[in-house]
């Protein structure tokens, strides 16, 4: 493989590269210091590259593929270190894996090949970097998406997400009342909304049921006394065989009190394992020495934007094991992301 190492196995310049942008914190949306790190590789490497309006590292170049991957992640205080595991050495840090193994991996391959590259901001959030992106430039030629897939994986598919707030007030009154307060309300919109979508049972799998989670609740007798109030937030995740406008429609009809206001929608993604970035990763992992894995996850990505906004065929790869997003045993075995640079170096090669 290609790289600035003296051990052909083992990928210095990206493991370095991975250490330096892991070292400096970046939780959403404190990212630019390590915004200006990542830029600062790609001008060491004379490239052109320049922060956005909003934040993001662009690097514009060739257009056959963009590779582009999230430079923020969640907050946690996770020591940085290099630490033997059973497969060798690991990297421990937030961000190691979600998204800052992936984010690296690119932009190494994006350097070595020229191809196009962005590192967005706000993804953990609400996704203002890729939002803002699509609306800036033009669809390029293909999109490669960073997150963990492991050096193996390709994910193809996401589950989109609707969130939302009901809000609901009664009137105070005994608690010895039959009525329901504000607060039976909104448990029993909630309890609708969940026996409506249910369980899929053990024969549907996750990435195909609508998952309706509450995400945080505040209620009780106002300040003057006079009324109940209860104001609780939602999400729903979305499988491609719904919209997020049938799962609102749904949901808004299991309301009868209080008032739901829909903050923000983003629809599922499903890729076609027949495209050419699809065939072009099943070429590179098998020149790598891999078993391609075709994957579909649970939760959203960037990528969910960039399907609703670019006719371009996609997919989402990076080294690291998602079970440890956001985990406090974060961590990226350094061989993966050694295999994932390779991989990615190949795929460009295909798709140039």
């Amino acid at each position: 493989m290609s790289g600035t190492s003296q051990d052909a196995d083992v990928d210095t310049e990206a493991r370095e590269l991975l250490e330096k942008l892991v070292s400096i914190p970046s939780p959403t949306p404190e990212e630019d210091e390590c915004a200006a790190a990542l830029a600062a590789f790609f001008e060491a490497h004379g490239r052109d590259v320049f922060i956005d309006d909003v934040g993001n590292v662009r690097a514009p170049a060739d257009d056959s593929v963009l590779y582009t991957s999230h430079v923020d992640t969640v907050p946690g205080d996770i020591p940085v270190r290099i630490e033997e595991g059973e497969r060798g050495p690991e990297l421990w840090g937030r961000g190691s894996v979600d998204a800052k193994g992936p984010l690296t991996a690119l932009a190494v391959a994006a350097v070595r090949t020229g191809m196009s590259f962005v590192g967005v901001v706000g993804e953990e959030v609400d996704s203002r970097g890729a939002r803002y992106l699509v609306e800036e430039r033009n669809a390029p030629a293909a999109v490669v998406n960073g997150e963990p897939s492991g050096s193996d994986g390709i994910t193809l598919g996401y589950r989109g997400i609707l969130s939302g707030t009901y809000r609901c007030t009664s009137e105070s009154g005994h608690t010895s009342r039959p009525e329901n307060n504000a607060i039976q309300e909104a448990i029993a919109w909630w309890s609708a909304v969940e026996d409506r979508f249910g369980d899929g049972g053990e024969d549907v799998p996750i990435f195909e049921q609508v998952t309706p989670k509450p995400v945080s609740v505040e209620g009780g007798v106002t300040a003057d006394g006079l009324a109940v109030e209860t104001t609780l937030d939602v999400q729903l995740r979305v499988p491609p065989r719904y919209s997020t406008g049938d799962v609102k429609a749904l949901a808004d009809a299991e309301l009868e009190a209080g008032t739901v206001t829909w903050t923000d929608a983003v629809e599922p993604t499903m890729q076609s394992p027949r495209t050419p970035v699809a065939r072009a990763f099943r070429v590179a992992i098998r020149e790598a020495g891999g078993d391609p894995r075709l994957l579909r996850k649970t939760g959203t990505a960037d990528m969910n934007v960039y399907a609703g906004a670019w006719d371009c065929p996609m997919a989402t790869y990076g080294p690291g094991n998602s079970d440890l997003d956001h985990a406090p045993n974060e961590r990226l075995e350094l061989q993966e992301l050694d295999r994932a640079v390779a991989v990615l170096e190949t795929v460009a090669e295909e798709l140039s």
